[in-house]
């Protein structure tokens, strides 16, 4: 259940949730890079396809997330393409809501970023080396925090918007352990493949840095 229902959270929850959807995305949208605009199109798309698959596991239901994978292709773009696509789930389909947008995007896109931050310098590095056995695990872990990160951060709204969900908040918990498995193998294969046709899509952690530098020293 990435997707949270609403009435199921209580106010307080919204409205951090809200305020910190509203920053982040705020902040993505400073950072933009318009070069990866097609990139965060298409990864948009699949993560919008891929949510509408969903097994049913116990009271809720399981489903790709993708946000792993978005967070190492897109670094901070990723903020705005996960809004997007959950606010098109929200209309098209009935996926959260309106008034749960800010928590849904917060607890998909956090774990997103936390994944670019921790997995993008290291993976960069290895696609240097061309270390293929090294791609595949930071892959696969990846895929591991972006789900574990959102489950965790899925069973904390719920406990803290009331103790009454702590049971259920379990049970999700553990719905999660088998997707974290499929999102790993899943995440691993795509970086994998992209490392070997278009390397320079995995190299952008040590590019950006690097191009940041040169624009301010241009503007001094």
């Amino acid at each position: 259940m990435a997707h949270i229902p609403e009435g199921v959270v209580s106010a307080p929850v919204l409205i951090a949730g809200g305020v910190v959807a509203v920053a982040a995305l705020c902040y993505a949208v400073k950072k933009l890079d318009y070069s990866k605009i097609p990139h965060a199109a298409v990864l948009a798309a699949c993560f919008f396809v891929a949510s509408l698959v969903a097994v049913p596991a116990g009271p809720s239901s399981v489903h790709l997330l993708l946000n792993g994978l978005m967070g190492l292709l897109l670094g901070w773009t990723a903020v705005p393409a996960i809004v997007v696509a959950l606010a098109l789930q929200a209309v098209f389909f009935g996926f959260g809501g309106p008034l749960v947008l800010g928590v849904n995007a917060v607890n998909m896109a956090l774990p997103a970023l936390l994944a670019a931050g921790l997995i993008r310098p290291v993976l960069a590095s290895a696609v240097q080396a061309q270390q293929r056995r090294q791609i595949y695990l930071l892959g696969g872990a990846a895929g591991l925090i972006g789900v574990a990160g959102t489950g965790t951060m899925v069973c904390l709204s719920l406990v803290v918007s009331s103790a009454a969900y702590t049971s259920a908040a379990k049970i999700i918990a553990i719905t999660y352990l088998p997707l974290a498995m499929v999102e790993m193998l899943v995440t691993a294969t795509v970086v994998g493949f992209i490392a070997k046709v278009a390397p320079e899509m995995l190299l952008q952690a040590q590019t950006e840095p690097l191009a940041e530098e040169q624009t301010n020293a241009e503007v001094l």
